[in-house]
């Protein structure tokens, strides 16, 4: 989130050595280079200078690489305490080197970005305060260190920002800068949450003015900052005694899956918000267990009830609720399931698998007990969902297959009805061709003689929209 870090230690060198290089740049008769930022709500032009790159130093505060940070807790906790000093240093420069759907692996993105600069040179400045800090540059500036043994390069071209700037400046540019349309290479999924959220919460923004700075709707925003909400509470509910949970970045490779779901919640949620709830609690415990997106399409509301009571082990089922079972009916001598029971219910079944989670993510930090047990439960929450969201999956294929033909009858009565009112305003105008409309009745009658025969085929008690339709094009009953 936005943090005041201060200058680094050496601020005050760094200072004066931009200043020396801005005057040299302006007494140069030459045309000076320049860089257009978005300066406190307006277009600024700054002067182009060349820095060493041992005078800069990473952004810690920056949105290209907030979530990964808790890949390292350690290594965070060093970053925390000094942002400046070299432990917290190399650790943004290793952060900005990895992939962040796969922290484990290193980005080919970054590779390519070395190539680039080996053959064509830095080409875009990056840009910096006055105190050396990155605002924007900061890949390029790792890739440039990385290229240096090789290359011999020691120094990064960088647009330099007003003395006058604060870190809220440095946040507000860097997201101007990484968001334009152009940016070639874009925030991951989380870091992008994490900045919408921080124009909201931290700064007090209106949606519709994080929207336009995002290049997006504000609808799409609300959408972000509820899927973020979402993950929140599912790294809460992970927590265990020790504080340790799963990450936002455990989630990176999630974004289409957790779009997905926002919108069966929010088409679920205008009917009922129970039932809303239940199948948010179902798709996100499939989206842990990293089922695919067409997987966890076949999760509905009724996912728990319908089909994973039949394949979940008794043990991981909820035993206990916090909320009422049952609530009576005054005057009926009845009781009914309480509101709200189904929900919590499964979200105690949720919270079984996220508790496992923790201890497979932590890994050698667990004993091997308890990595036994880990992997155990989740080998059983994925088989009870793989056959479960089967048996989904087959009952909606199903249901979509006798919803095809009636579907599209229903869409050929509507267009049959807009050639009545066709017809009528034809004899106003007198713009019928009736030869052209006699033929399409033809061909109407073919049709509906083809729908009958295998209508019949397909029905063995007719009812009586069939028997009209029989009657209608007398046909006869189809020999098998």
């Amino acid at each position: 989130m936005f943090t005041d870090f201060g200058s680094p230690p050496n601020a005050a060198s760094t200072r004066s050595l931009v200043e020396q290089r801005v005057k040299e740049q302006r007494e140069n008769n030459g045309v000076a280079e320049t860089l257009t930022v978005e300066w406190r709500g307006r277009p600024l032009h700054v002067e182009v200078i060349d820095m060493p790159l041992d005078t800069l130093f990473y952004n810690p505060g920056t949105h290209r690489i907030r979530a990964q940070r808790s890949l390292d807790s350690g290594r965070d906790a060093v970053l925390t305490a000094d942002p400046w000093g070299s432990g917290g240093q190399d650790y943004l420069q290793h952060l900005l080197t990895i992939r962040p759907a796969e922290p484990d692996h290193r980005d080919p993105a970054f590779d390519s970005l070395i190539e680039s600069l080996e053959q064509h040179q830095q080409i875009e400045p990056g840009l910096i305060t006055r105190d050396g800090i990155l605002v924007n540059g900061n890949t390029r500036c790792a890739a440039l260190r990385e290229l240096k043994a090789t290359t011999g390069i020691t120094s990064m071209r960088v647009g330099v920002l007003p003395e006058s700037c604060t870190w809220e400046d440095i946040n507000d540019v860097e997201l101007s800068l990484q968001l334009r349309p152009d940016q070639r290479r874009d925030y991951s999924y989380i870091n992008r949450l994490l900045a919408i959220e921080e124009q909201r919460v931290q700064l007090s923004r209106d949606l519709s003015v994080i929207a336009k700075a995002f290049h997006t709707t504000t609808k799409s925003c609300e959408r972000d900052i509820w899927v973020l909400a979402q993950l929140q509470d599912l790294i809460r509910r992970s927590a265990t005694a020790d504080g340790v949970s799963l990450r936002l970045m455990d989630f990176e490779g999630a974004k289409e899956r957790l779009a997905e779901l926002y919108r069966a919640y929010d088409n679920e949620h205008g009917v009922s918000k129970e039932r809303a709830d239940l199948l948010k609690e179902a798709r996100l415990t499939a989206i842990v267990l990293e089922f695919s997106k067409t997987d966890v399409r076949n999760i509905g509301a009724d996912f728990h009830s319908r089909y994973l009571d039949k394949t979940l082990p008794a043990e991981f089922k909820a035993t206990e609720v916090t909320t009422p079972t049952t609530v009576e009916i005054p005057g009926l001598n009845r009781s009914v399931k309480a509101a709200g029971a189904d929900v919590a219910a499964a979200r105690m079944i949720t919270d079984g698998l996220l508790r496992a989670k923790v201890i497979e993510a932590i890994g050698g930090s667990a004993s091997p007990a308890e990595q036994s047990a880990a992997s155990s439960v989740i080998d059983s929450y994925r088989n009870a969902f793989d056959k479960a969201i089967d048996s989904a999956g087959r009952d909606i294929r199903l249901r979509r297959k006798r919803l095809a033909a009636p579907d599209r009858i229903n869409e050929a009565c509507k267009d049959l009805e807009q050639s009545i009112t066709d017809l009528v305003l034809s004899r106003g105008n007198a713009s019928l061709d009736e030869g052209a409309f006699d033929d399409a009745l033809e061909q109407l009658r073919i049709v509906l003689d083809k729908l009958a025969v295998e209508a019949q085929r397909s029905i063995d008690l007719p009812g009586d929209g069939l028997a009209w339709l029989i009657a209608a094009v007398d046909v006869k009953q189809p020999q098998s």
